[in-house]
């Protein structure tokens, strides 16, 4: 290869740009006119799609300490990018990767200590504990739980359309004539005069009606849930309808969290819901002792005491909200 046929060092405008954009979404200081103005710069051509997916992908792996990494480094993660040759770019970006943070990742493990780049740029969206009550075009009612991410999409109208990208809500839609359809991952609720809780994860989601009637749809399967049922669906298909304690599934709207018999590590991951950083355990013998009762979702570090006070878990508390129990 002559010198004129090796990749540039440098960042093109479009990438320096990109990365500077997906590091200001990233912040917590972005505000809905820089969401707007990077989904539009993000149209402009296919150069800019291309870069704003890169350094989107780059944030998804990093996160917010990856800044200074992007910052430093920027020139030549995408330089190796270019410089592989007969690879997708994917496959090129996870080599670059793999070359400039591969001892970043390897002592700070992503663990889902921050948000994606989908999540950020959603049309309303939640942080860890934080719950919000909106109302969007057509009367529907949504009330947003923790950590959650939806998007709005243009209705018309007969029917309005909602994604939930991540998290959880509760959907409440009062209109006979006009219809809500909501799709959570590969499946979708349809409903009317009608209020449903969603609760969708990386590779499950749940769905419970508390009110009216709901239909799930998933690859041509369907569920009618009346009340009080409820239904999950996954990669392997839609589960059976059954009956439920509504009470104990919407808890959380009253800053609840209630457990009957719930196996420890099962508390533990709904404990990571609602506070910052991640709880893990570590020992499989107290991931499967048994919790009862109700917490409050404000001070959930509560039931890291009581862990510690009726398992004698032991807690070893690292930088970034991380808890190891033992």
């Amino acid at each position: 290869m002559t010198r004129s046929d090796e990749p540039s060092e440098e960042l093109t405008a479009i990438e320096s740009e990109a990365l500077a954009r997906v590091q200001r979404l990233g912040s917590g200081q972005a505000t809905r006119r820089d969401i707007e103005d990077t989904r539009h710069w993000g149209s402009r051509s296919s150069a800019h799609s291309e870069a704003l997916a890169q350094a989107s992908l780059l944030w998804d792996q990093l996160g917010p300490a990856g800044a200074n990494l992007l910052k430093r480094r920027g020139d030549s993660v995408l330089a190796d990018v270019r410089r592989q040759p007969r690879m997708t770019r994917r496959a090129m970006l996870g080599g670059a990767l793999a070359t400039s943070a591969a001892a970043y990742l390897v002592v700070s493990p992503p663990l889902q200590l921050w948000p994606s780049l989908q999540d950020v740029m959603a049309d309303y969206r939640t942080a860890a504990g934080e719950q919000r009550k909106l109302t969007i075009d057509g009367g529907i009612k949504m009330t947003l739980n923790t950590g959650t991410s939806v998007n709005v999409q243009p209705g018309d109208a007969n029917l309005d359309r909602i994604e939930i990208l991540t998290g959880e809500a509760v959907i409440a839609a009062s209109s006979a004539s006009r219809e809500v359809r909501v799709v959570a991952g590969d499946g979708e609720m349809r409903a009317r005069q009608a209020q449903f809780n969603v609760r969708h994860e990386q590779r499950s989601t749940c769905v419970t009606c508390l009110d009216g009637e709901v239909q799930v749809t998933r690859h041509g399967s369907v569920a009618a849930l009346r009340a009080g049922q409820q239904v999950s669906y996954t990669a392997l298909g839609l589960a059976a309808p059954m009956s439920v304690d509504l009470a104990e599934v919407t808890a959380w709207r009253d800053g609840m969290l209630i457990f009957h018999d719930t196996p420890l590590g099962n508390v533990v991951t709904e404990i990571n819901r609602y506070r910052p950083g991640k709880v893990m355990v570590t020992n499989a013998e107290l991931e499967h002792r048994l919790v009862n009762g109700r917490f409050r979702i404000d001070n959930v570090d509560d039931i890291l005491n009581m862990f510690q006070q009726i398992f004698g878990a032991k807690a070893r508390h690292l930088p970034g909200g991380i808890v190891l129990l033992s």
